[in-house]
Protein backbone atom coordinates (compact mmCIF):
# COMPACT_ATOMS: atom_id res chain seq x y z
CA UNK A 1 0.00 0.00 0.00
CA UNK A 2 1.34 3.46 -0.93
CA UNK A 3 2.18 5.65 2.03
CA UNK A 4 0.12 8.86 2.34
CA UNK A 5 3.36 10.78 2.69
CA UNK A 6 4.73 9.54 -0.67
CA UNK A 7 1.84 9.69 -3.13
CA UNK A 8 0.11 12.81 -4.53
CA UNK A 9 -2.34 14.28 -2.05
CA UNK A 10 -6.09 14.83 -2.31
CA UNK A 11 -6.59 18.39 -1.06
CA UNK A 12 -9.71 20.37 -0.18
CA UNK A 13 -9.18 24.13 -0.12
CA UNK A 14 -11.75 26.27 1.74
CA UNK A 15 -12.16 30.00 1.05
CA UNK A 16 -15.09 32.02 2.35
CA UNK A 17 -14.56 35.03 0.02
CA UNK A 18 -12.65 34.42 -3.15
CA UNK A 19 -12.41 37.42 -5.48
CA UNK A 20 -9.53 36.52 -7.84
CA UNK A 21 -8.95 40.12 -8.94
CA UNK A 22 -8.67 42.02 -5.67
CA UNK A 23 -7.94 41.11 -2.10
CA UNK A 24 -5.08 38.82 -1.19
CA UNK A 25 -7.23 35.83 -0.23
CA UNK A 26 -8.79 35.37 -3.67
CA UNK A 27 -5.45 35.80 -5.43
CA UNK A 28 -3.91 33.30 -3.00
CA UNK A 29 -6.63 30.72 -3.67
CA UNK A 30 -6.36 31.02 -7.44
CA UNK A 31 -2.58 30.76 -7.63
CA UNK A 32 -2.01 28.20 -4.86
CA UNK A 33 -4.62 25.82 -6.33
CA UNK A 34 -2.95 26.11 -9.73
CA UNK A 35 0.51 25.59 -8.21
CA UNK A 36 -0.52 22.51 -6.24
CA UNK A 37 -2.19 21.01 -9.31
CA UNK A 38 0.90 21.72 -11.41
CA UNK A 39 3.16 19.72 -9.06
CA UNK A 40 0.89 16.68 -9.22
CA UNK A 41 -1.70 16.96 -6.43
CA UNK A 42 -5.48 16.67 -6.77
CA UNK A 43 -7.15 19.88 -5.63
CA UNK A 44 -10.81 20.69 -5.05
CA UNK A 45 -12.14 24.01 -3.77
CA UNK A 46 -15.13 24.84 -1.59
CA UNK A 47 -15.85 28.53 -2.02
CA UNK A 48 -18.02 31.39 -0.97
CA UNK A 49 -18.74 34.36 -3.27
CA UNK A 50 -17.77 35.66 -5.73
CA UNK A 51 -16.85 33.02 -8.31
CA UNK A 52 -13.09 32.38 -7.79
CA UNK A 53 -12.69 31.82 -11.57
CA UNK A 54 -10.26 28.94 -11.21
CA UNK A 55 -8.84 26.92 -14.08
CA UNK A 56 -11.31 24.46 -15.60
CA UNK A 57 -9.41 21.39 -14.33
CA UNK A 58 -9.86 22.39 -10.66
CA UNK A 59 -13.34 21.43 -9.35
CA UNK A 60 -15.11 24.19 -7.42
CA UNK A 61 -18.12 23.71 -5.13
CA UNK A 62 -19.80 27.10 -4.68
CA UNK A 63 -21.79 27.17 -1.45
CA UNK A 64 -25.04 29.16 -1.78
CA UNK A 65 -25.38 32.08 0.60
CA UNK A 66 -27.20 35.41 0.78
CA UNK A 67 -24.14 37.26 -0.62
CA UNK A 68 -25.23 40.52 0.99
CA UNK A 69 -21.94 42.25 0.12
CA UNK A 70 -22.42 41.76 -3.62
CA UNK A 71 -21.74 45.25 -5.06
CA UNK A 72 -24.38 44.69 -7.74
CA UNK A 73 -27.09 44.19 -5.09
CA UNK A 74 -25.58 45.49 -1.87
CA UNK A 75 -27.41 44.72 1.38
CA UNK A 76 -30.49 43.43 -0.42
CA UNK A 77 -33.53 42.31 1.58
CA UNK A 78 -33.76 38.49 1.58
CA UNK A 79 -37.05 36.75 0.94
CA UNK A 80 -38.99 35.03 3.71
CA UNK A 81 -38.18 31.68 2.08
CA UNK A 82 -34.45 32.45 2.23
CA UNK A 83 -34.66 33.46 5.89
CA UNK A 84 -36.38 30.18 6.78
CA UNK A 85 -32.89 28.62 6.59
CA UNK A 86 -31.35 29.25 10.07
CA UNK A 87 -27.87 29.86 8.62
CA UNK A 88 -29.25 32.43 6.20
CA UNK A 89 -31.09 34.08 9.07
CA UNK A 90 -27.86 34.30 11.11
CA UNK A 91 -26.08 35.81 8.10
CA UNK A 92 -28.79 38.42 7.59
CA UNK A 93 -29.03 39.21 11.33
CA UNK A 94 -25.25 39.65 11.55
CA UNK A 95 -25.10 42.05 8.62
CA UNK A 96 -28.18 43.94 9.86
CA UNK A 97 -26.48 44.57 13.19
CA UNK A 98 -23.28 45.91 11.54
CA UNK A 99 -21.30 42.69 11.95
CA UNK A 100 -19.38 40.59 9.46
CA UNK A 101 -20.83 37.08 9.77
CA UNK A 102 -19.43 35.54 6.56
CA UNK A 103 -16.53 33.58 8.11
CA UNK A 104 -18.88 32.11 10.73
CA UNK A 105 -21.72 31.20 8.37
CA UNK A 106 -19.36 29.89 5.67
CA UNK A 107 -17.85 27.52 8.23
CA UNK A 108 -21.28 26.10 9.10
CA UNK A 109 -22.10 25.61 5.42
CA UNK A 110 -18.70 24.07 4.68
CA UNK A 111 -19.05 21.59 7.56
CA UNK A 112 -22.56 20.69 6.43
CA UNK A 113 -21.35 20.19 2.85
CA UNK A 114 -18.20 18.21 3.67
CA UNK A 115 -19.25 15.95 6.52
CA UNK A 116 -20.21 13.11 4.15
CA UNK A 117 -17.32 13.83 1.76
CA UNK A 118 -14.29 13.98 4.05
CA UNK A 119 -13.18 10.47 3.08
CA UNK A 120 -12.45 11.89 -0.39
CA UNK A 121 -9.54 13.97 0.94
CA UNK A 122 -6.23 13.59 2.73
CA UNK A 123 -6.27 17.12 4.12
CA UNK A 124 -8.43 20.24 4.41
CA UNK A 125 -6.78 23.66 4.05
CA UNK A 126 -8.76 26.66 5.32
CA UNK A 127 -8.00 30.08 3.82
CA UNK A 128 -8.45 32.23 6.95
CA UNK A 129 -12.12 31.72 7.76
CA UNK A 130 -11.04 30.12 11.07
CA UNK A 131 -14.66 29.39 11.84
CA UNK A 132 -16.26 26.97 14.26
CA UNK A 133 -17.24 24.80 11.30
CA UNK A 134 -13.57 24.44 10.38
CA UNK A 135 -12.83 23.53 14.00
CA UNK A 136 -15.41 20.73 13.74
CA UNK A 137 -13.86 19.51 10.46
CA UNK A 138 -10.41 19.46 12.10
CA UNK A 139 -11.63 16.91 14.62
CA UNK A 140 -12.30 14.42 11.81
CA UNK A 141 -9.52 14.97 9.25
CA UNK A 142 -6.04 16.57 9.13
CA UNK A 143 -6.69 20.29 8.80
CA UNK A 144 -4.54 23.39 8.69
CA UNK A 145 -5.20 27.05 7.94
CA UNK A 146 -3.46 29.96 6.35
CA UNK A 147 -3.52 33.19 8.34
CA UNK A 148 -2.26 35.95 6.08
CA UNK A 149 -1.81 38.48 8.86
CA UNK A 150 -3.30 39.16 12.30
CA UNK A 151 -6.68 40.77 11.69
CA UNK A 152 -6.39 42.30 15.17
CA UNK A 153 -4.06 44.87 13.62
CA UNK A 154 -6.74 45.84 11.08
CA UNK A 155 -9.12 46.34 13.99
CA UNK A 156 -6.71 48.57 15.93
CA UNK A 157 -6.01 50.75 12.91
CA UNK A 158 -9.70 50.98 11.94
CA UNK A 159 -10.76 52.00 15.45
CA UNK A 160 -7.96 54.56 15.69
CA UNK A 161 -8.88 56.05 12.28
CA UNK A 162 -12.35 57.25 13.38
CA UNK A 163 -13.08 59.88 15.99
CA UNK A 164 -16.61 59.43 17.27
CA UNK A 165 -17.39 56.91 19.99
CA UNK A 166 -20.28 55.54 17.89
CA UNK A 167 -18.03 54.89 14.89
CA UNK A 168 -15.47 53.17 17.10
CA UNK A 169 -18.24 50.89 18.40
CA UNK A 170 -19.27 50.14 14.80
CA UNK A 171 -15.72 49.07 13.98
CA UNK A 172 -15.53 46.86 17.07
CA UNK A 173 -18.83 45.25 16.11
CA UNK A 174 -17.60 44.63 12.53
CA UNK A 175 -14.51 42.86 13.82
CA UNK A 176 -16.38 40.82 16.44
CA UNK A 177 -15.58 37.59 14.52
CA UNK A 178 -11.98 37.83 15.76
CA UNK A 179 -12.78 36.07 19.05
CA UNK A 180 -13.99 33.02 17.10
CA UNK A 181 -10.89 33.06 14.90
CA UNK A 182 -8.57 33.17 17.90
CA UNK A 183 -10.31 30.24 19.59
CA UNK A 184 -10.35 28.05 16.46
CA UNK A 185 -6.76 28.80 15.43
CA UNK A 186 -5.41 27.86 18.86
CA UNK A 187 -6.77 24.33 18.38
CA UNK A 188 -5.13 23.77 14.98
CA UNK A 189 -1.88 21.80 15.01
CA UNK A 190 -0.37 23.60 12.02
CA UNK A 191 -0.80 27.11 10.62
CA UNK A 192 0.72 28.49 7.44
CA UNK A 193 1.57 32.16 7.24
CA UNK A 194 3.29 34.19 4.58
CA UNK A 195 6.19 35.95 6.31
CA UNK A 196 8.35 35.88 9.42
CA UNK A 197 6.81 39.18 10.49
CA UNK A 198 3.29 37.74 10.21
CA UNK A 199 4.37 34.65 12.18
CA UNK A 200 5.68 36.77 15.07
CA UNK A 201 2.65 39.05 15.12
CA UNK A 202 0.02 36.30 14.85
CA UNK A 203 1.76 34.24 17.54
CA UNK A 204 1.66 37.26 19.85
CA UNK A 205 -1.83 38.55 19.01
CA UNK A 206 -3.55 35.14 18.93
CA UNK A 207 -1.42 33.57 21.70
CA UNK A 208 -0.35 30.58 19.58
CA UNK A 209 3.03 28.86 20.10
CA UNK A 210 5.45 29.97 17.38
CA UNK A 211 6.50 26.39 16.59
CA UNK A 212 3.05 25.63 15.15
CA UNK A 213 3.67 27.99 12.20
CA UNK A 214 5.19 27.21 8.84
CA UNK A 215 6.27 30.27 6.83
CA UNK A 216 5.46 29.94 3.12
CA UNK A 217 5.92 33.22 1.21
CA UNK A 218 3.36 33.98 -1.46
CA UNK A 219 4.30 33.68 -5.09
CA UNK A 220 3.74 36.30 -7.75
CA UNK A 221 1.91 35.33 -10.93
CA UNK A 222 4.65 36.14 -13.42
CA UNK A 223 2.40 34.96 -16.24
CA UNK A 224 0.11 37.88 -15.40
CA UNK A 225 2.57 40.48 -14.08
CA UNK A 226 5.54 41.15 -16.35
CA UNK A 227 7.36 44.10 -17.98
CA UNK A 228 6.12 45.48 -21.32
CA UNK A 229 9.19 47.36 -22.56
CA UNK A 230 7.48 48.59 -25.73
CA UNK A 231 5.17 50.78 -23.61
CA UNK A 232 7.17 53.84 -22.46
CA UNK A 233 6.98 54.91 -18.84
CA UNK A 234 5.36 58.32 -18.39
CA UNK A 235 7.38 60.75 -16.26
CA UNK A 236 5.55 61.70 -13.08
CA UNK A 237 2.97 58.91 -13.34
CA UNK A 238 2.57 57.09 -9.98
CA UNK A 239 0.47 53.96 -9.53
CA UNK A 240 -1.05 52.56 -6.36
CA UNK A 241 -3.34 49.56 -5.94
CA UNK A 242 -5.40 49.88 -2.83
CA UNK A 243 -8.78 49.53 -1.17
CA UNK A 244 -9.31 53.27 -1.23
CA UNK A 245 -11.12 53.79 2.07
CA UNK A 246 -9.37 51.11 4.15
CA UNK A 247 -7.11 52.87 6.72
CA UNK A 248 -4.71 49.91 6.77
CA UNK A 249 -3.66 50.62 3.17
CA UNK A 250 -2.36 54.11 3.88
CA UNK A 251 -3.85 55.98 0.91
CA UNK A 252 -4.54 58.89 3.29
CA UNK A 253 -0.79 59.41 3.77
CA UNK A 254 0.00 59.00 0.08
CA UNK A 255 -2.53 61.70 -0.87
CA UNK A 256 -0.87 64.10 1.56
CA UNK A 257 2.50 63.23 -0.02
CA UNK A 258 1.11 63.84 -3.51
CA UNK A 259 -0.16 67.26 -2.40
CA UNK A 260 3.35 68.18 -1.20
CA UNK A 261 5.21 66.87 -4.25
CA UNK A 262 2.77 68.46 -6.71
CA UNK A 263 3.89 71.91 -5.56
CA UNK A 264 7.22 71.38 -7.34
CA UNK A 265 6.69 68.51 -9.80
CA UNK A 266 4.15 67.58 -12.45
CA UNK A 267 2.72 64.27 -11.18
CA UNK A 268 -0.38 62.16 -11.58
CA UNK A 269 -1.50 59.46 -9.15
CA UNK A 270 -3.36 56.52 -10.72
CA UNK A 271 -5.36 54.59 -8.13
CA UNK A 272 -6.41 51.12 -9.31
CA UNK A 273 -9.73 50.98 -7.51
CA UNK A 274 -12.90 52.98 -6.84
CA UNK A 275 -13.45 55.41 -3.95
CA UNK A 276 -16.60 55.39 -1.89
CA UNK A 277 -18.92 58.19 -3.00
CA UNK A 278 -18.36 61.06 -0.59
CA UNK A 279 -16.19 58.77 1.58
CA UNK A 280 -13.21 59.92 3.58
CA UNK A 281 -10.78 59.63 0.66
CA UNK A 282 -13.00 61.61 -1.72
CA UNK A 283 -13.41 64.36 0.90
CA UNK A 284 -9.66 64.45 1.53
CA UNK A 285 -8.90 64.87 -2.19
CA UNK A 286 -11.27 67.85 -2.32
CA UNK A 287 -9.79 69.36 0.83
CA UNK A 288 -6.24 69.04 -0.48
CA UNK A 289 -7.24 70.50 -3.84
CA UNK A 290 -5.57 67.71 -5.84
CA UNK A 291 -8.54 66.34 -7.77
CA UNK A 292 -6.85 67.16 -11.08
CA UNK A 293 -3.85 65.03 -10.05
CA UNK A 294 -5.78 61.86 -9.16
CA UNK A 295 -7.29 59.23 -11.47
CA UNK A 296 -9.33 56.28 -10.20
CA UNK A 297 -9.45 53.46 -12.76
CA UNK A 298 -12.41 51.57 -11.33
CA UNK A 299 -12.52 47.86 -12.13
CA UNK A 300 -10.12 46.97 -14.95
CA UNK A 301 -9.09 43.80 -16.77
CA UNK A 302 -5.86 41.94 -16.04
CA UNK A 303 -4.42 43.06 -19.38
CA UNK A 304 -5.20 46.70 -18.62
CA UNK A 305 -3.74 46.28 -15.13
CA UNK A 306 -0.36 45.27 -16.58
CA UNK A 307 -0.48 48.15 -19.08
CA UNK A 308 -1.07 50.55 -16.22
CA UNK A 309 2.05 49.21 -14.51
CA UNK A 310 3.99 49.54 -17.78
CA UNK A 311 3.09 53.25 -18.09
CA UNK A 312 3.95 54.09 -14.48
CA UNK A 313 7.17 55.87 -13.54
CA UNK A 314 6.91 54.34 -10.08
CA UNK A 315 4.61 52.35 -7.79
CA UNK A 316 3.90 53.17 -4.16
CA UNK A 317 2.77 50.78 -1.43
CA UNK A 318 1.79 53.09 1.42
CA UNK A 319 0.31 50.43 3.73
CA UNK A 320 0.50 50.86 7.47
CA UNK A 321 0.80 47.07 7.76
CA UNK A 322 0.98 44.09 5.41
CA UNK A 323 1.29 40.43 6.29
CA UNK A 324 3.02 39.93 2.94
CA UNK A 325 2.34 42.66 0.39
CA UNK A 326 1.24 41.27 -2.98
CA UNK A 327 1.04 44.74 -4.60
CA UNK A 328 4.74 45.25 -3.89
CA UNK A 329 5.66 41.94 -5.50
CA UNK A 330 3.38 42.56 -8.48
CA UNK A 331 4.92 45.97 -9.15
CA UNK A 332 8.41 44.47 -8.91
CA UNK A 333 7.44 41.66 -11.31
CA UNK A 334 6.48 44.36 -13.82
CA UNK A 335 9.84 46.07 -13.42
CA UNK A 336 8.29 49.20 -11.88
CA UNK A 337 10.50 51.26 -9.52
CA UNK A 338 8.98 50.80 -6.06
CA UNK A 339 8.55 52.92 -2.95
CA UNK A 340 7.22 50.96 0.02
CA UNK A 341 6.70 51.48 3.70
CA UNK A 342 8.31 49.22 6.27
CA UNK A 343 4.86 48.25 7.57
CA UNK A 344 4.72 44.60 8.60
CA UNK A 345 6.38 42.17 6.20
CA UNK A 346 6.98 44.60 3.34
CA UNK A 347 10.78 44.77 3.91
CA UNK A 348 10.92 40.96 3.54
CA UNK A 349 9.32 41.26 0.10
CA UNK A 350 11.10 44.38 -1.14
CA UNK A 351 14.60 43.62 0.15
CA UNK A 352 17.12 45.98 -1.47
CA UNK A 353 15.01 46.35 -4.62
CA UNK A 354 13.02 49.43 -3.57
CA UNK A 355 13.01 52.53 -1.41
CA UNK A 356 11.70 51.89 2.12
CA UNK A 357 10.09 54.58 4.29
CA UNK A 358 8.36 54.48 7.70
CA UNK A 359 4.59 53.79 7.63
CA UNK A 360 2.18 56.61 8.38
CA UNK A 361 4.71 59.32 7.40
CA UNK A 362 3.67 61.42 4.41
CA UNK A 363 6.79 63.58 4.66
CA UNK A 364 9.01 60.51 4.09
CA UNK A 365 6.79 59.37 1.22
CA UNK A 366 7.05 62.81 -0.41
CA UNK A 367 10.85 62.82 -0.11
CA UNK A 368 11.12 59.34 -1.66
CA UNK A 369 8.79 60.24 -4.56
CA UNK A 370 10.77 63.43 -5.21
CA UNK A 371 14.06 61.51 -5.15
CA UNK A 372 12.93 59.04 -7.81
CA UNK A 373 11.46 61.82 -9.95
CA UNK A 374 14.77 63.67 -9.80
CA UNK A 375 16.94 60.55 -10.38
CA UNK A 376 15.35 58.53 -13.21
CA UNK A 377 18.51 56.45 -13.71
CA UNK A 378 18.33 55.19 -10.13
CA UNK A 379 14.63 54.47 -10.59
CA UNK A 380 15.37 52.38 -13.68
CA UNK A 381 18.02 50.35 -11.83
CA UNK A 382 15.58 49.80 -8.97
CA UNK A 383 13.01 48.43 -11.41
CA UNK A 384 15.54 45.94 -12.78
CA UNK A 385 16.47 44.75 -9.28
CA UNK A 386 12.82 44.28 -8.35
CA UNK A 387 12.15 42.14 -11.41
CA UNK A 388 15.16 39.93 -10.66
CA UNK A 389 14.16 39.54 -7.01
CA UNK A 390 10.70 38.25 -7.88
CA UNK A 391 12.09 35.75 -10.38
CA UNK A 392 14.54 34.40 -7.81
CA UNK A 393 12.42 34.29 -4.65
CA UNK A 394 8.66 34.53 -5.23
CA UNK A 395 7.22 31.88 -7.53
CA UNK A 396 4.00 29.94 -6.98
CA UNK A 397 5.79 26.68 -7.73
CA UNK A 398 8.04 27.23 -4.75
CA UNK A 399 5.05 28.26 -2.60
CA UNK A 400 3.11 25.12 -3.63
CA UNK A 401 6.06 22.85 -2.80
CA UNK A 402 6.44 24.36 0.68
CA UNK A 403 2.69 24.18 1.27
CA UNK A 404 2.60 20.50 0.29
CA UNK A 405 5.43 19.84 2.75
CA UNK A 406 3.31 21.43 5.50
CA UNK A 407 0.39 19.21 4.47
CA UNK A 408 2.47 16.04 4.81
CA UNK A 409 3.72 17.17 8.21
CA UNK A 410 0.15 17.83 9.35
CA UNK A 411 -1.05 14.42 8.13
CA UNK A 412 1.86 12.66 9.83
CA UNK A 413 1.17 14.40 13.15
CA UNK A 414 -2.58 13.73 12.94
CA UNK A 415 -2.01 10.02 12.44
Amino acid sequence: MTNHLDRPLKICLLSYRSNPHCGGQGVYLKNLSRGLKAIGHHVEVVSGPPDPMLDADIPVYRLPCLDLYNPDNLFRTPSVAELSDPVNFMEWAGVSTMGFPEPFTFGIRAHRFLRSRLRNYDIVHDNQSLSYGVGAIARRIPTLATIHHPITIDRKIAVRAVRSYWKKLKQLRWFSFIGMQKRVSRNLKRIITVSECARRDIAREFRIPADRFRVVPNGIDTGLFYPIPEIPREPGRIIVTTSADVPLKGLYYLLHAVARVSRSHAIRLVVVGTPKPNGGISRLIRRLGIGDRIVFTGRISNAEFVRQYARAAMAVVASVYEGFGLPAGEAMACGVPLISTTGGALPEVVGNAGMLVPPGNHHALARAITHLLDHPERAAEMGRRGYQRVQQHFTWTRAAEKTAAAYRETIRDYR
